[in-house]
């Protein structure tokens, strides 16, 4: 988890000023050793909801396979950062999202 470039991310975001709000299946407990000021939540749900941007930056199938349609309706705004490149852009966009996936042409 130490060098996980998505904690590394997270951790300058919030250097940054923002609100920053991670959840990990698998790697809260250790991340939250490493980076204490962030604020971990217990689903994705509760991760995205409210929020002006989404960052992906893990593809474990659960973000993969997320409906950007019911997510759109919990997030304050529809601007998503695919990291990894993982998800299904097109879809993304036709669900009213502003998708940027890292190398990619703007949806």
């Amino acid at each position: 988890v130490r060098d996980s470039p998505a904690l590394a991310v997270a951790g300058m975001l919030a250097e940054a000023g923002a609100d920053v709000h991670v959840y990990d299946p698998q790697g809260t407990d250790n991340a939250r050793r490493v980076h204490p000021e962030l604020a971990y939540e217990k689903s994705l749900t509760d991760a995205v909801t409210g929020t002006d941007l989404v960052c992906v930056l893990t593809d474990w199938a659960e973000f993969r396979n997320a409906d950007p349609v019911s997510l759109g309706e919990i997030t304050g705004r529809r601007l998503v950062v695919d990291g990894k490149n993982c998800l299904d852009g097109p879809a993304w966009a036709a669900a009213g999202w502003t998708y940027r996936g890292l190398g990619r042409p703007a949806l």
